[in-house]
């Protein structure tokens, strides 16, 4: 058939597929009852939709495979080149809300109250993100598990190095039933309240890099589509055989920069002190 172009049939079908995902990943095909909810598959399915319709763009737009294929790697790892941003801010919201729970147990056991009752009534001042927890420890208690057994649990569930020491610390009280508890559980806080400032110093210097990976990687991809839009000459061996080995080694070389600029903000998390306290 005169006109017949399979790749433009192949870019159009990509688009048409990835705006249905889309569409189904926003609002459903049908209401559905009540069940629990998989934010990651979710996710997913919304980029797996967003990829399919830019590299159905893109192969429309330049006949470039490996530059569609970029598109969809790129469109997956873009919430990479944030560095674990999101991460940093749970782990610190997590530390906030540990140091105001230690500020609070301590003061609860110096009312003369054991740390068995202590803890089910710090649950009130807990912050939203510890209040599960604190819930699942206190039903366990309730189930007549041993409190360091709990305790342990507790921490393997927040899974935070600062969370470790203080139920290091209340973990030993429950054995040894000593006094002291409440002065250690308040140099616990105050260094927990010390970390969390050093915490959010470097997270501001982090953001700086963060930016700066996003701005490079933002402006290679506007002066290449530029290039490809404007000067086509000037990018025409690219559609050669040849030309898309050039940019497989090209796209290689970009994503390894970028790979570097991301592990230079990255977040690292300390190793925890109890590790898999709650097993065994």
């Amino acid at each position: 058939m005169a006109g017949f172009d399979p790749l433009a049939l192949l870019a159009g079908a990509a688009i048409g597929g990835g705006a249905f995902l889309f569409l189904i990943a926003l609002y459903g095909m049908r209401p559905r009852p009540p069940q629990p909810k998989r934010p990651l598959v979710k996710m997913l399915t919304t980029r797996t939709a967003v990829a399919a319709v830019l590299a159905g763009l893109v192969l429309l737009v330049t006949r470039w495979p490996v530059v569609a294929a970029g598109t969809v790697l790129l469109v997956f790892a873009w919430r990479g080149l944030s560095g674990g941003a999101a991460e940093e801010r749970a782990a610190m919201r997590r530390l906030e809300g540990l140091a105001a729970w230690t500020e609070s147990l301590r003061d609860t056991i110096a009312g003369a109250a054991g740390l068995e009752q202590a803890i089910p009534a710090s649950i009130r001042a807990a912050a939203p993100t510890l209040r599960p927890h604190l819930r699942a420890m206190v039903d366990r208690l309730h189930t007549r598990m041993a409190l360091p057994e709990a305790l342990a649990l507790f921490a393997d569930e927040l899974d935070d190095p600062s969370a470790d020491l203080v139920v290091a610390a209340l973990m030993l009280n429950s054995r040894l039933r000593g006094p002291g508890l409440r002065d250690v559980l308040g140099a616990l806080a105050v260094s927990a309240r010390e970390e969390l400032d050093m915490r959010r110093r470097v997270e501001a210097e982090r953001r700086s890099t963060r930016r700066s990976v996003q701005i490079v990687v933002v402006t290679a991809l506007v002066f290449a589509g530029l290039l490809v839009l404007f000067n086509p000459s000037y990018v025409a061996e690219y559609t050669s055989l040849l030309g898309q080995a050039v940019l497989v080694v090209v796209a290689g070389l970009f994503g390894a920069g970028f790979a570097w600029m991301r592990r230079l903000a990255r977040f690292d998390k300390p190793t925890r002190l109890l590790m898999g306290g709650g097993h065994g």
